[in-house]
């Protein structure tokens, strides 16, 4: 019989057995825990990499919104300089319609303007920080030449100020009785809208 698995063998290699059994439960030990550790590293490498995503997807969210804001408050500025956010002046606008007649020496010139409403916007959008207000108006106007009908109603699209939009324009010939006269020949029937922006902050604070 071998030494080693006696009573007095295995009393005499307690020490040496303990040994045996405790290195054993530390390898056991150091391979789980090493397991354990990788399993760790893995987890914190996946949290790490789509922290480091958010965080530049939050970055490049920011620099889109500075983008917008910059883009924002340029369209903004032009739209100062262009008069849009002043009130209506109704007798300005008249005095123009009598300037571009007699620089285009129409014969005749009929306007009506409509009292300025909230106008709607495509899919029922709104700003919070200004109305979008406008006020139709429709014009006959009779000129010697369609030419000078056109060029009347491209300058009256185009003022120095503010903001007008053709929406719909007939323009056709008129019959002349004699073609010496000086009487219309052509004649123009349209409707634009005159549009404006409202700040509603001084509204509120009036």
């Amino acid at each position: 019989m071998n030494f080693a698995f006696t009573s007095d063998g295995f009393r005499r290699l307690a020490i040496t057995w303990f040994i045996l059994g405790a290195s054993i439960v530390a390898a056991v030990a150091i391979g789980w825990g090493s397991h354990v550790y990788l399993q760790g590293e893995k987890r914190d490498g996946v949290s790490s990499k789509r922290q480091l995503a958010e965080a530049r997807a939050r970055v490049d969210a920011a620099k889109r919104e500075r983008e917008d804001l910059k883009a924002s408050a340029e369209i903004f500025e032009d739209l100062v300089k262009r008069g849009i956010l002043q009130e209506e002046n109704r007798l300005d606008f008249i005095e123009r319609l009598g300037h571009l007649k007699a620089r285009y020496q129409l014969f005749a010139l009929d306007y009506e303007i409509a009292p300025q409403r909230a106008l709607p916007l495509a899919g029922g959008r709104a700003f919070n920080t200004v109305d979008v207000l406008g006020s139709r108006i429709t014009l006959r106007a009779q000129a010697l030449h369609e030419g000078d009908a056109l060029a009347f109603l491209e300058e009256l699209a185009t003022p120095p100020r503010g903001f007008t939009t053709l929406s719909r324009c007939v323009l056709r010939k008129v019959e002349a009785g004699s073609a010496d006269a000086a009487v219309p020949r052509a004649e123009a029937q349209c409707a634009l809208e005159w549009i404006t922006l409202k700040d509603k902050r001084v509204a509120r604070a009036n």
